[in-house]
């Protein structure tokens, strides 16, 4: 028995060149620490921001281009946005708001997205997310802005409107419900509790299994899974994540309608307090806008874009809340202002609109 059980002699020696490496990981890691350091006190005397996201994207896209593998290119961004946060984390502490409390798809997109060495300010609503960002508690939110199964997230939409805020990245989760509760049966469940988005997105499969338990909105998911953790009648639809923070079981696991829901988050910041990222190379830009009620009217307002080559990649209304039959238009663009075709169609387009605002020009994920 003692020979069989013996370590494989091969297995060891492979063992101890991993662990080898694992220290020159570190080490190296640590040279790369003390760089930020040395970077973060250059940036405080010349009062430039500590996090750039087109710098990061940049920085990402190089070391997929590089990647030969066997690492998977999809693994880099998560491994070195985590190392990036960690050393961003050395220049200062980074306050991200996001709707609350642990466990929702915001906080995972927020995570994500920064990288988890950063302070986290959950927040108890979309709208709270905006007033901590406008306020300066938080020097970024991040807030949910489309889904694929529901489309806008109009609550996030119309704070735009109302707040000085603007976009400086985006994110976009796969968005797995579960259904979940103390018990691990569907049996006496009274009511399930959950945001509205993630009960429309569960609209077909609640009907066919609870069509007799109320459909109770709440704030988050995660505030569905804590009221689940206090009463055994209840169920919450909610990630797998705020399961194991509130001690529940994973009843049905991915009970979303469609398969492949997503949503995708914007990055919010006061441009006062940090300035629009330069142009990266693959970029978006967000705006709002609204024309007047004539013949014609979108037609011209689309003119501009199509003449300077510039292509849309959502074009989404909204009603204005006028009394007038008036629509909000929300559109994505490819592409930044500062390079000549998206500031020419951008200019022609401003003269076309009653209402003109850019909310935000940001890297996006090219995969």
């Amino acid at each position: 028995m003692a020979e069989k059980d013996a370590p494989n002699p091969e297995l060891l020696a492979l063992r101890v060149q991993i662990d080898a490496l694992d220290r020159e990981l570190l080490a190296a890691l640590n040279r790369r620490a003390t760089l930020a350091q040395t970077v973060g006190e250059v940036k405080k005397r010349e009062g430039s921001v500590a996090f750039r996201p087109e710098r990061e994207a940049q920085v990402i896209d190089g070391l997929k281009a590089e990647n030969t593998g066997p690492l998977m290119t999809e693994s880099v961004a998560p491994i070195w946005r985590e190392i990036m946060s960690a050393c961003r984390a050395l220049e200062t502490p980074t306050r991200v708001a996001y709707l609350g409390p642990a466990g929702t798809f915001s906080e995972e997109a927020a995570l994500g997205f920064f990288g988890s060495s950063i302070v986290r300010v959950p927040c108890a609503s979309v709208d709270e997310v905006f007033r901590t960002t406008t306020a300066g508690a938080a020097d970024f939110g991040v807030v949910p802005v489309e889904n694929s199964t529901e489309g806008m997230v109009a609550r996030s939409l119309d704070q735009f409107l109302v707040t000085p805020l603007f976009i400086i990245g985006e994110t976009s989760l796969f968005v797995r419900h579960n259904l979940l509760r103390k018990t691990n049966s569907l049996a006496g469940i009274s009511a399930v509790c959950a945001h509205p988005q993630a009960l429309a997105q569960c609209h077909m499969w609640l009907n066919d299994h609870l069509p007799h338990a109320e459909r109770r909105p709440v704030a988050s998911n995660a505030e569905g899974a804590r009221l689940a953790s206090l009463d055994p009648t209840l169920a919450a639809v909610a990630s797998t994540r705020a399961g194991s923070e509130y001690g529940l079981h994973v009843v049905s696991p991915a009970i979303q309608d469609d398969a492949n829901n997503r949503t995708r988050f914007a990055i919010i910041t006061h441009p006062e307090r940090h300035p629009a990222p330069k142009a990266s190379g693959h970029d978006c830009t967000s705006l709002v806008v609204t024309v007047s009620n004539r013949p014609g009217a979108l037609h011209d307002m689309l003119v501009p874009l199509k003449a300077n080559g510039v292509s849309m990649t959502k074009f989404e209304s909204r009603p204005a809340r006028s009394g007038q039959w008036e629509y909000y238009f929300y559109i994505d663009i490819e592409g930044h202002p500062d390079t000549d075709n998206v500031r020419h169609a951008l200019d022609k387009l401003r003269k076309a609109c009653g209402f003109f605002k850019i909310l935000g020009t940001y890297p996006v994920d090219v995969h």
